[in-house]
């Protein structure tokens, strides 16, 4: 035989069965350990997108409510009106202008308005407000000329609707109205905690609405809620009362929400509860104040319009 040929033989003969099987053992741990690694990243990325998520909602929730009870009870400026005529002492009804839009657009029955300026100046309360004609009726101490301002400073007393009563915010609904988005148009809005359905939701309306559209799938504001630790309420307020009339000076938010998915991991729903303990309205809270002052100065510590009044029930 040659020799050169069986040497050649030899090399070409392969893997021998033993070697393929380790070789076989090997690959089979490094893929194993490849997928479990991977395995762990996938399960590590489907929590950390879970929290996200959950994280994300709450956060934009307590955010608006922050901003709009914030805002609660500022009284919409009457921007550029004046009275279209002369007006004297006494009960009387008198034409307003603005220089843009309709000027009794923001103005109620028993709004407490300012007239004039310098020494003609008053507050006077509105017994009424003829919107078809633009014209405002009102007990004037003083005379005063066409063209004289009419403005409004102040705030509501209930912007954040007090609770108790009938009526009031509860610790499922938080009931405010205002000017909130400083835009010249009151609204009146109600927050509605709905633990056992699993949402919060956000009714938003002219304060001037006939009547409340019930809660829709349109207006949720966050799912997923669950019941707070304790079963704590979603809204607590933190009242003074001045002179017969509640004020909400500090608002407390509570929600507790859940993942949307299970945790791959622990196979259970993942929590988390936010709290926003002192969230003060700021206009509610200035009024307030004015109320306790020694001697009390009501001119400007508006009441709750009848409108706001017939949306609360």
């Amino acid at each position: 035989m040659n020799p050169t040929a069986a040497h050649n033989g030899r090399g070409e003969a392969g893997f021998s069965l033993l070697e393929l099987l380790v070789a076989t053992a090997v690959m089979t741990v490094v893929v194993g350990v490849g997928m479990s690694a991977m395995l762990r990243v996938t399960n590590s990325q489907q929590t950390i997108w879970n929290r996200t998520e959950m994280h994300s909602a709450v956060r934009s929730a307590t955010e608006l409510l922050q901003q709009e009870v914030g805002q609660a009870g500022r009284v919409a400026p009457l921007v550029g009106v004046t009275l279209a005529g002369n007006v004297g002492a006494g009960p009387q009804t008198v034409g307003v202008v603005s220089a843009s839009g309709t000027p009794t657009a923001a103005m109620f029955v028993g709004e407490k308005v300012i007239i004039d300026t310098n020494i003609s100046q008053e507050t006077v309360s509105l017994t009424g407000v003829n919107a078809a004609n633009n014209q405002i009726s009102a007990v004037f101490t003083n005379a005063h000329a066409a063209g004289a301002a009419v403005s409004v400073t102040g705030g509501f007393a209930a912007g954040i609707v007090p609770p108790g009563g009938a009526n009031g915010s509860t610790g499922a609904v938080l009931k405010l109205f205002g000017d909130i988005n400083s835009d010249g148009n009151m609204v009146y809005i109600e927050y509605m905690c709905d633990t056992a359905g699993g949402n919060l939701y956000r009714n938003a309306m002219p304060w001037t609405a006939a009547t409340k559209p019930p809660p829709d799938p349109s207006m949720i504001l966050m799912r997923n809620i669950t019941a707070n630790p304790g079963d704590a309420p979603c809204f607590t307020y933190q009242t003074q009362v001045t002179l017969g009339m509640t004020y909400v000076i500090d608002v407390a938010i509570t929600l507790t929400v859940r993942t949307q998915q299970k945790d791959s991991v622990t196979k259970q729903y993942q929590n988390e509860t936010k709290a926003l303990l002192n969230v003060s309205p700021r206009n509610i809270f200035n009024v307030w104040e004015l109320a306790s002052s020694t001697p009390p100065l009501l001119n400007r510590v508006q009441p709750m319009p009848l409108t706001v009044q017939n949306l609360l029930p």
